[in-house]
């Protein structure tokens, strides 16, 4: 059995777990929904957007990205409680691709992230929320939404391998929280002290939020800056630099997978 066909079968075991117990992405999509109302009508009246904009037209792409980013939790914690109740070590045992166990993770993964991310649009476009530019430029943003959740489920699976039981959930934790909220998805970096705006410019984050903003041509909140004239160039590059980082070492904490 090839490695891609055993990885199919691995994803429609995932989706199978979810349609069967599917509270955890149905909570994560909610999580996502109550952070988009909190910040865009509880703050968003307080909150301006720098080079002039509706600010729940602002935040909308921003809440895509931040979504994205949050799912790493989620693949975290699932590899994770497979390595620890075994599972990982049955699969080891059969005889399929080492990258199998892997690709059926971020194959449904990635089926979970785009149903939450249209769930998302769909539910910005009843708020006032509107796309402005052209369907290819859209289409674009949507893609590098979707490629950055793909280098974030490398980083889950590595974490998950690595630190399993609940030292992964804390793990990701730890390292999803200050980076999500580092970053310009809920507020511009001009906003902030040059110090700490010039950190939360450089946040793979950033570029991906940004990016989206300018290809859906909504208001970007950025007047100058790396991410005014190249937010698309590095919301390419940040997670094409990710996943050459992670995917290696998550094929290796898989291979040095102990029970």
């Amino acid at each position: 059995m090839t490695a891609v066909r055993a990885g199919w079968i691995l994803t429609q075991r995932n989706l199978a777990h979810w349609v069967r117990q599917p509270w955890a992405p149905i909570f994560g999509l909610l999580f996502s929904i109550m952070l988009l109302l909190v910040f865009g009508f509880l703050f968003g009246g307080a909150i301006t957007v720098p080079g002039g904009g509706d600010y729940i037209t602002f935040l909308l792409p921003g809440m895509l990205a931040l979504s994205m980013m949050f799912g790493v939790e989620s693949t975290a914690t699932a590899m994770a409680g497979d390595a620890r109740k075994g599972i990982t070590d049955r699969f080891r045992s059969l005889p399929i691709g080492s990258a199998s166990v892997a690709l059926g993770r971020v194959g449904a993964d990635m089926a979970n992230s785009a149903l939450e991310l249209l769930v998302l649009i769909l539910g910005g476009l009843l708020i006032g929320w509107r796309i402005t530019s052209d369907p290819a430029s859209a289409a674009l943003a949507v893609i590098l939404l979707l490629f950055l959740r793909f280098a974030m489920l490398w980083i889950g699976i590595f974490v998950g391998l690595t630190f399993r039981g609940d030292g992964a959930t804390m793990a990701v934790q730890v390292l999803v929280w200050p980076i999500g909220f580092l970053s310009t998805a809920i507020v511009s970096a001009e906003t902030m002290p040059d110090w700490l705006g010039a950190i939360a410019a450089w946040n793979p984050l950033s570029a991906t939020a940004s990016a989206a903003r300018e290809l859906f041509g909504n208001p970007t909140g950025i007047t100058e800056g790396p991410l005014a004239d190249h937010a698309v160039w590095l919301a390419l590059g940040w997670p094409a630099l990710l996943t050459a980082v992670f995917l290696p070492l998550s094929a290796r904490a898989y291979r040095r997978l102990r029970a």
